[in-house]
């Protein structure tokens, strides 16, 4: 499965941004959708989850109330709309599928690309 982000850039503090994961190769609905994200110097961190099946979502607690994710699984992609954002979300956001929202990731898990986000006045 071969994921593309896209929807980064730069915005000002308290701005919003929506991040989109679009799929090819296969279907997205097989799996759950994890963002990630990662920071200069900083470890990589996870954002947030939705499920295959029954589109549950998990947030960290960073960014709870206001980073939502979704997912169309006609169109194989996946959102994250982020708002109220803070110069601390800043990094680069990667999407990724795996078999559930577990807190580690399996072997056969698949990461796109990564899309830039810069939250600064």
């Amino acid at each position: 499965l071969r994921l593309v982000e896209s929807g980064g850039g730069l915005v000002q503090p308290g701005g919003s941004l929506t991040l989109s994961c679009t799929a090819s190769g296969g279907s997205m609905g097989n799996y759950a959708l994890h963002w990630f994200r990662q920071a200069p110097g900083k470890d990589r961190e996870t954002v947030a989850c939705i499920q295959y099946n029954d589109a549950t979502t998990t947030y960290a607690d960073a960014v709870e109330g206001r980073f939502t994710t979704s997912r169309d699984n006609a169109k194989n992609t996946a959102y994250l709309q982020m708002d109220n954002l803070k110069p601390e979300d800043t990094g680069t956001y990667y999407c990724v599928t795996d078999f559930g929202c577990t807190t580690r990731l399996s072997p056969f898990a698949s990461w796109g690309q990564g899309t830039q986000v810069d939250v600064s006045a």
